[in-house]
């Protein structure tokens, strides 16, 4: 048998100690706690919010320990049992009230502090074993292509009007459509030019006859589906950060298909607090400065969002009256002026800019400030009719300054806000005006609730089955295949610790198919070493050398089982691409288990049997 080379072993080696370094943490199981977060993300959270929440935790006479601060605005509270959860929310909710915090059910990572400054972290549990809440949520697409054919109907309007182009009307049919109609085919003609130049993401076509010349004008294919992935992506990033209020460890929001949207909470067992918080509303406001000699009544005084401005300058008067609200905003985005100083681009639709417009041609060089409203619900108590005591849940608007900004010029459609300190402010207000209000209506399609005891006996029988189908496979190896099944149980397990160290590394989520998978992969771990070792036999059976048949056998094998794993990935690739939730789950651990076992079993069985047999004048083999 050719001698191994040195630097494969010290490859292997590398490999297998960073697999057992970042597969180490799930060996920390996580303590239950209680997270307390703020209703907005400018509430301050603080030693207080803590002190009043262990007091909360003491005269309910539940256990408790380790309470933290954490750097996210937060507080933690780590409980000694996970029956105590719901208990400890509902006693600190109630010593907090409902107005300004957000309780919410967690899992707090016990990981030594070395491990994650090296980044390595645990495994994340999907929602059938940590338990939690389900919605599928479906975006109304077909708004945000109508809301988008209505401003450039306007806008068609106007630059026809500008080239003289002599219109009868211009119409939005079927809300996909705009029907421009002309008297004469010169003015249709022109009519065409015009628009061809300016709006080339509109496809034309001519129509009619007479003096009931057409042009219709409709939006690509290409470009209604940027639209609907606009609106898709943005209402993502809108429940993103309307989940990451829940404060709740590890949420999954995801895009499901053409216009669904995913949301899955691990650990929240309170689904109307979670439709609350997913699907609170959100606003914006744009009014101009008051003028200092204002009466008050015409005025209302606000304070600043941002927290280093508000200790700066407290806040700013403004006027009562609205110019829009942020239902007009379809689109924010960060640029930069002439001075190379950040701004934030703002496109609203055709009847915010005509608003727009009216209300600043006449205030060039007045501040305009922009109003951020959060809607929050809280629970009530009231007596109905009939005497009884009901909860009802009450709406107050939270309103703050995000920006206060001086209008250059008339402003229309499109226009921009200047004025701000750095880009990454850009970036929170650009985000801000976007998350407002959602880019398209959504609504629930599907909502599911399932207990942390469902959870646990998953993960019980999860682990039941991974160490039945361990044992059964590490017996039969030794028993069929003596050493060489030694060897191949040594790289079994090796791959075992390489699959979870993988699965901590990219974050992926262990659900209860991706425990079916492992089961899988570890039957699978050992067909590459059976076809080796099969091969093995078969080159001695023929007379030749062990030595030579222990090579032989590797090589010869190699091709037989790169194609068969390839086969394999290719369909655990196309399961993740197609399907959803659990289904990924199971193509994500099949995937991850396929490539560690071919390197277990190529290079980690190839170097014991060397380690056993190389360099040795071997008689028999124990295959």
């Amino acid at each position: 048998m050719n001698r191994y080379p040195f630097w494969k072993y010290l490859l292997i080696l590398a490999v297998a100690g960073l697999g057992f370094l970042y597969a180490a943490p799930n060996l920390y199981a996580p303590d239950p706690a209680v997270q307390i977060s703020g209703q907005s993300s400018t509430t301050s959270i603080g030693p207080a919010v803590l002190e009043r929440a262990e007091k909360a935790l003491d005269e309910a006479g539940i256990e408790y320990f380790g309470g933290e601060v954490g750097d996210k605005n937060s507080v933690l509270l780590r409980l000694e049992s996970i029956e105590e959860q719901l208990p400890a929310k509902r006693a600190i909710q109630e010593a907090l009230g409902h107005g300004d915090y957000v309780v919410a059910l967690n899992l707090a990572s016990t990981t030594p502090e070395w491990l994650s400054n090296l980044g390595a972290s645990p495994m994340k549990l999907g929602l059938d074993l940590a338990g939690g809440v389900h919605f599928l949520m479906e975006v109304d697409t077909n708004s945000i292509v109508k809301t988008n054919m209505e401003g450039y109907e306007a806008d068609v309007k106007a630059k026809l009007r500008a080239a003289d182009a002599r219109y009868r009307s211009v119409d939005l049919v079927d809300d996909r459509e705009i029907v421009a109609r002309f008297r004469s085919e010169e003015l249709r003609d022109l009519a065409m030019s015009t628009l061809r130049k300016e709006f080339p993401q509109l496809q034309l076509a001519e129509a009619g006859r007479g003096e009931n010349l057409e042009v219709r004008a409709t939006l690509s294919d290409q470009e209604i589906k940027q639209l609907e992935d606009y609106a898709v992506t943005q209402n993502l990033t809108t429940l993103r950060n309307r989940v990451n209020e829940l404060g709740v460890a590890e949420p999954i929001v995801q895009r499901q298909g053409r216009n669904r949207i995913v949301v899955e909470l691990p650990g929240v067992q309170d689904t109307a607090e979670a439709k609350r918080i997913i699907g609170k509303t959100a606003n914006l406001e744009f009014r101009m400065e008051a003028r200092q000699d204002a009466l008050v009544t015409n005025k209302e005084y606000f304070e600043y969002r941002n927290e280093r401005d508000r200790q700066m300058y407290g806040g700013a008067w403004l006027e009562r009256k609205v110019i829009i609200t942020g239902e007009r905003v379809t689109d924010a985005r960060v640029g930069y002026d002439e001075s190379g100083f950040p701004q934030v681009n703002i496109t609203l639709d055709s009847r915010g800019g005509e608003m727009m417009h009216r209300a600043t041609w006449k205030n060039v060089g007045r501040r305009m400030g922009t109003l951020f409203i959060e809607s929050r619900f809280t629970p009530e108590t009231r007596v109905d009719a009939e005497g009884n005591e009901i909860v009802v849940q009450k709406r107050t608007d939270d309103k703050k300054i995000i920006s206060l900004a001086t209008v250059q010029s008339a402003l229309g459609r499109q226009f921009r806000t200047t004025g701000l300190d750095s880009p990454a402010d850009a970036q929170e207000l650009a985000l801000l005006l976007r998350a407002g209000a959602l880019a398209a209506p959504m609504y629930f399609v599907e909502e599911r609730v399932i207990g942390p005891s469902l959870g646990a006996d998953n993960i019980e029988v999860g682990v039941t089955s991974v160490q039945i189908g361990l044992l059964a496979v590490v017996i039969c190896m030794l028993l069929f295949y003596r050493a060489f099944g030694l060897a191949a149980n040594i790289a079994l397990a090796m791959n075992m610790v390489l699959l979870v160290a993988v699965m901590s590394i990219l974050g992926a989520t262990l659900t209860l198919p991706g425990i079916a998978g492992i089961v899988l992969t570890v039957g699978m771990a050992v067909d590459a070493n059976v076809l080796i070792f099969s091969r093995i036999r078969e080159e001695l059976r023929n007379g030749m050398p062990p030595q030579s048949a222990i090579t032989a056998g590797f090589d010869n094998a190699y091709s037989t089982i790169v194609d068969a794993n390839i086969t394999t990935l290719i369909v655990a690739v196309i399961l993740y691409a197609i399907g959803s939730g659990p289904v990924q789950g199971f193509a994500v651990t099949l995937s991850i288990g396929i490539l560690t076992s071919m390197f277990s079993a190529i290079m980690g069985t190839r170097a014991l049997i060397n380690l056993f047999y190389g360099g040795r004048r071997v008689q028999k083999l124990w295959i």
